[in-house]
């Protein structure tokens, strides 16, 4: 299998689609064995019908006595359908199969990437890349690459089987048939020089209407709408011209190959013609049967480079968007296969943090966090107070690497711009304040956290977090459909998902943003009594603006100024105490 450098480098062009041929495994290799099958099933059907219209005509031999070559003829007819559309399946399947790899190799990178949620690359560009680009590849190996194949073989193979039957015609399809990829060849050069322009407008144009999108707001507060949309307007009226001149190109690229197929046709048919009417002496004795055969051969001899040529333009297409692809993957050497496997289990039961001058600050270059320290030996728990808004999460996402900073991080020695990202993802559980809930069941969004989880560990975990304990009482359980975003869920609900979620990890340090912001006091101790003690052994982050929860803590550090404070901390209530209080 070509690996994931070689088929991703802009530099490397046409080269890059050959090495990604392997991923369509044997669906692909079936596709392009498929046609040149059928056209050895042609060959033998035109001298079928040839021998039947010779012995009829020529020889006056009854309908029945040629009923054998025509029944026979009958099952080369069927038999050439159902290669076709066998042929065509599984050239989609390849295809498919070739879009998913590249999929998932560019998604493993750009998670990898240190900073690939901020603003570069360009969101619009990204959703480019993923799946207009990546789609733009499936005709050509659905299509074109089978259409190469069969185009480079059959023309050649038909002019040799007819070589001993009539050299001259032979001759003349081996002088011009090779003459129609040249033109198309020079067609070509120009149609790439517009589909990469036209690639490249498109991407610009995915980009900058999401970054409008995105900033619309902004844009009305100050009364830009209008220059908004006219900057769409004109960025999309770009694209619609450079669409049409790939267009433009393409039709002449057919009119090339339509020119040089009628000539051939039309001089196989007057050769033939002229020979038969003693015009000729080339060939003095063809026969009727050895004449039809030819014609019947000639616009057969050109059908391999009519589908080449119709779908010429899918390989400038599949260029131009390897070459998109290639330009947002900034270091293809970061698509290795080892990026697509699972996170690495923590190296130790729990990790300690260190943190020395953090300073994360926004565009306008406000200080959020301001030269913060902290030392978080292993095993301990950390509960951060302060009110909304001072920097708490700030801090998470600095500490999971979710956003630029400047100081220094270190995660159980090491500091965090070291770890490879499936490594710190599998040593790192992070559950957000406001948990992401997609549209599906809610035992998968659980699963979420762990797609090889199984059904027992996703309810064990559900349990933990006291899902099951509402869940119950939905219809379908824990495979009720929720909506996008928790549409159907209450707060409390969502942020217990969430949490579940965090039971079939395995992580050395686990930070929880405002973990029970939402849920009732009864519910939030039950549900803190499990967490603490999934936590045990391993080191915990809290950050929460509630005393209830920071008292459970071994530490607690107020946050003020962008900076961590010390704080006066009473004991952690014991059970009996709870209970007492209860």
């Amino acid at each position: 299998m070509a690996s994931p450098t070689d088929t991703i480098a802009p530099a490397k062009g046409a080269s890059n689609l050959m090495g990604l041929r392997t991923l369509g495994g044997h669906a692909l290799t079936l596709a392009i064995v498929t046609p040149l099958v059928s056209g050895v099933l042609l060959v033998v059907y035109a001298w079928l019908l040839a021998q039947t219209l010779g012995r009829t005509i020529e020889d006056g031999e009854s309908l029945a006595a040629v009923m054998g070559l025509i029944g026979a003829m009958a099952v080369i007819i069927l038999a050439r359908a159902v290669l076709g559309m066998i042929g065509e399946q599984a050239g989609t399947i390849g295809a498919q199969a070739i879009k998913k790899s590249l999929r998932d190799r560019l998604f493993s990178h750009l998670l990898a990437q240190r900073h690939a949620l901020g603003l570069k690359p360009a969101s619009g560009a990204v959703a480019a890349a993923l799946i207009d680009q990546v789609d733009g590849l499936e005709n050509f190996f659905a299509r074109y690459l089978p259409a190469m194949i069969a185009a480079a073989i059959l023309p050649v193979a038909f002019a040799v089987v007819l070589f001993p039957i009539d050299w001259v015609v032979a001759l003349l399809f081996l002088f011009t048939a090779p003459l129609i990829p040249v033109f198309m060849a020079l067609a070509g050069w120009g149609a790439q020089a517009a589909t990469d322009r036209q690639a490249n407008a498109l991407s610009r144009l995915s980009a900058h209407f999401a970054d409008r999108l995105r900033g619309l707001l902004t844009l009305k507060l100050f009364g830009r709408e209008a220059d908004a949309i006219n900057d769409v307007h004109a960025a999309s009226e770009a694209l619609r011209r450079r669409t049409n001149a790939v267009l433009r190109i393409a039709f002449l690229s057919s009119a090339i190959l339509e020119f040089f197929a009628a000539l051939g046709v039309a001089g196989v048919a007057l050769y033939v013609g002229l020979t038969y009417l003693g015009f000729l002496g080339i060939n003095p004795g063809l026969t009727l049967s050895a004449g039809l055969l030819a014609l019947i051969m000639a616009p057969e001899v050109y059908a391999p480079l009519r589908q080449l040529a119709a779908h010429y333009h899918d390989r400038a297409t599949a260029r131009s968007a390897l070459a998109e692809i290639g330009s947002l993957v900034a270091a293809p050497d970061a698509l290795q296969s080892a990026d697509l496997a699972p996170p690495a289990a923590a190296g130790k039961p729990a990790a300690g943090l260190t943190i020395n001058g953090l300073t994360v600050q926004t565009a306008l270059g406000t200080p959020i966090l301001n030269a913060l320290d902290l030392d978080l030996p292993p095993s301990k728990t950390l509960a951060i107070m302060g009110p909304s808004g001072i920097g708490k999460s700030t801090l998470a996402r600095a500490i999971t690497r979710l956003i630029p900073f400047d100081g220094a991080i270190g995660l159980d020695g090491r500091p965090v711009a070291d770890w490879s990202e499936p490594d710190l993802r599998g040593a790192l559980a992070f559950i957000a304040q406001k948990p992401r809930i997609f549209t599906g069941t809610i035992a998968e969004n659980i699963g979420f956290a762990d797609p090889l989880a199984n059904r027992a560990a996703i309810a064990s975990a559900a349990d933990r977090a006291l899902v099951t304990a509402f869940a119950t009482a939905l219809p379908d359980g824990l495979d009720t459909l929720v909506g996008e975003g928790g549409y159907g869920l209450s707060g409390g609900q969502i942020q217990r998902i969430g949490l579940a979620r965090l039971f079939l990890t395995d992580p050395a340090l686990i930070i929880l943003d405002e973990p029970t912001a939402h849920l009732d006091p009864e519910t939030e101790a039950q549900v803190l009594d499990q967490v603490f003690a999934f936590a045990a052994g391993r080191t915990l982050i809290i950050l929460t603006h509630s005393a209830t929860v920071a008292a459970r803590a071994d530490s607690v550090l107020r946050m003020a100024g962008g900076k961590l404070l010390a704080t006066p901390h009473r004991a952690k209530p014991s059970a009996s105490r709870r209970e007492d209080r209860a």
